[in-house]
């Protein structure tokens, strides 16, 4: 029987999250976290479609070879 539950690293983690989350959301209107969830999303979107399109065009030039 453990006496003192001490958390594991990605529990103290999520906690550390959720604190800093929590901390954003109490300065900021449901608009302004829409938004910037918008704008995540968007770069999200924009590195996603760059990396594929770098992986096609390494796979075009290899079949060049």
């Amino acid at each position: 029987m453990r006496l003192l539950r001490t958390k594991s690293e990605p529990e103290r983690f999520l906690d550390n999250v959720g604190d800093s989350l929590a901390g954003l959301a109490d300065g900021m209107t449901k608009g302004r976290l829409i938004r910037a969830g918008l704008i995540a999303g968007g770069v999200a979107a924009l590195t996603a479609g760059s990396a594929a399109v770098s992986s096609l065009r390494r796979r075009m030039a290899e079949g060049d070879s």
